[in-house]
């Protein structure tokens, strides 16, 4: 075969394949940092899907607001020394208008007077009691209380979410109640422990993954202290060009009718697939759900969601049945201040399901949560879960900080008040034109898919052999390639980082490019690249045909 040898051999590839995509990660930034190295070309690492944006605005009226908050808190001790008392509450309304309109040039008060009108207006909020809670919350002089979110701040985030959660289109009237968290992926965590805790989920039990979906939805049924019983529901559905669409087709659906499937977690939009679920399979699915399996408990991770229009959670169409976990990280640029929240309906199967576990556990459980209520018994699932965040006896000093609870509040307002969608429509666009670039490189016709959120591109390899070469082919390279190798050839000969798709239970020979984090130009050369090693495949193939 006329192909460059690598560094790393077959057998190491296989080896390495094992590893989770985000580890397998590390050793292919070695490689192309040593590539680099050699070259003085510049690594691209398009593995990782941490954005190269951020909403500046929110965060402008986050510091505005932190001055007014440092200025109420001299209003009661001023000391030299730098000793400064708390925010007081009579009359700071009145004085954060005051500041609003001393400072209304300044970056930032602008959105700071729009929430503060926003709440009044919308949700008659008092306009003192308003006004202390974000002074307070911005200077974080106080434990938050309410501990699952503090009281306006969840009434606006919920606001957010009903708008790009349920495509500002709420099919049931329905009211969430919302837990701060330190982002997605301490919701994840959260939720698993809680249905464990509270016997929803037992060890054993039988649950069911959306795939290919984000690898820690992956591994973690698999530890020794949940030992769940899997059933994928695959992404398998082709469009009508023979390309992989990676919806769900019925007969994967059909699988969560099976009432031994005590739950569902997916991933929508999907990561790293990138396509929310279409409508008439979203509508499949709850006729599934309602017909079949009426108690599957549903956890969906829709951090991605902001990126389609109109999107649609499952939250809106089975709330009773769905934990939805959202996290601000991706849209607004904020990946590092691990700002996150579940919402559960008020009423829901996770709460109807408690009354009927066994007498043992409820007295076992009525024990656990006794120092928090006169009735334990009646503590309802979303407030297990902030107890259980913190062992319980922690409770009274549970709660995300509100500074961080501050800055979600000013995400959710920000989009909000942009009525016209301005910051929403150019991240969509940002990413789309990310996506043609990289296909128009790889020399790939473009198919109109309005499912697709376009943060992350899956390349399926084998898909594109058999399409356009044959079996004869995708069987050369079977025999003389590992599925990996494809990833491991671009960080070694070109300083280019991808995570292979099989990582995520996705197709083996497929990988995953992130279109969030690299500039736009970055990824015409990435396809290039891409192109360019596929026809290496294709050359080597041609010469061992002739030989």
């Amino acid at each position: 075969m006329d192909i460059d040898k690598l560094k790393t051999s077959r057998k190491r590839e296989q080896q390495l394949e094992q590893l989770s995509p985000f580890e397998l990660k590390d050793n292919l930034i070695a490689l192309a940092k040593e590539q680099q190295q050699k070259v003085a070309r510049s690594m691209l690492n398009a593995g990782r899907g941490n954005p190269n944006w951020t909403a500046t605005v929110p965060r402008e009226a986050f510091f505005a607001l932190g001055q007014f908050g440092v200025d109420e808190c001299r209003l009661a001790i001023d000391q030299p020394s730098g000793i400064s008392g708390i925010p007081q509450k009579k009359g700071i309304a009145k004085r954060f208008v005051e500041y609003l309109d001393k400072n209304a040039k300044k970056p930032g008060v602008e959105l700071l007077r729009g929430l503060y009108e926003y709440g009044i207006q919308k949700h008659d909020f008092d306009p003192d009691s308003w006004v202390f809670e974000l002074a307070e919350g911005i200077v974080g002089d106080q434990y938050p209380f309410p501990v699952r979110m503090l009281k306006h701040t969840e009434i606006i985030v919920h606001d957010y979410l009903i708008q790009e959660m349920c495509g500002n289109n709420p099919i049931k009237k329905t009211k969430y109640d919302l837990f701060a968290v330190e982002g997605g992926t301490a919701a994840m965590c959260y939720v698993f422990d809680s249905l464990v805790q509270n016997c929803l989920l037992k060890k054993g039990d039988r649950i069911a993954l959306g795939v290919p979906i984000f690898t820690p939805y992956l591994e973690i049924p698999e530890l020794a202290r949940y030992q769940f019983k899997v059933t994928y529901v695959y992404g398998s559905a082709k469009d009508s060009n023979g390309i992989s669409n990676f919806q769900y087709p019925d007969e994967e659906l059909d699988k969560l009718g099976d009432k031994t499937i005590k739950a569902f977690f997916v991933v929508n939009p999907s990561n790293p697939t990138s396509v929310e679920i279409a409508d008439d399979s979203r509508k499949y699915l709850v006729k599934v759900v309602k017909n079949l399996n009426p108690n599957l408990m549903i956890l969906t991770d829709d951090v991605y969601g902001t990126f389609v229009h109109g999107f649609n959670s499952l939250m809106n169409e089975l709330p009773q049945n769905t934990i939805c976990v959202y996290s601000f990280s991706k849209y607004f640029g904020a990946t590092g201040w691990r700002l996150g929240v579940i919402a559960l309906s008020e009423n829901n199967i996770y709460d109807d399901m408690l009354t009927a576990i066994p007498e043992k556990e409820k007295m076992r459980l009525a024990k656990l949560y006794e120092s928090l209520s006169l009735y334990p018994e009646k503590l309802k699932f979303i407030d297990r879960l902030v107890a259980d965040s913190r062992q319980v006896a922690l409770n009274h000093t549970a709660g995300l900080s509100t500074p961080q609870q501050m800055q979600m509040l000013l995400f959710s307002a920000y989009a909000l008040l942009d009525t016209k969608n301005i910051y929403k429509e150019d991240c969509i666009k940002l990413l789309h034109n990310r996506y043609h670039m990289l296909w128009n490189c790889m020399d790939f016709p473009v198919y109109p898919d309005k499912e697709r959120a376009a943060y992350y591109c899956t390349i399926d390899i084998h898909e594109w052999a058999m399409n356009n070469y044959g079996k004869d082919f995708v069987d050369f390279l079977e025999k003389n390639f590992e599925p990996v190798d494809i990833v491991f050839r671009l960080a070694e000969l070109s300083s280019i980082v991808l995570l292979n798709g099989g990582g995520f239970a996705g197709p083996k020979w497929s990988v995953r490019v992130s279109l969030a984090n690299l500039e736009d130009e970055d990824y015409c050369l990435i396809g290039k690249k891409l192109h360019d090693t596929m026809m290496d495949y294709v050359e080597a193939w041609k010469s061992n045909s002739n030989k």
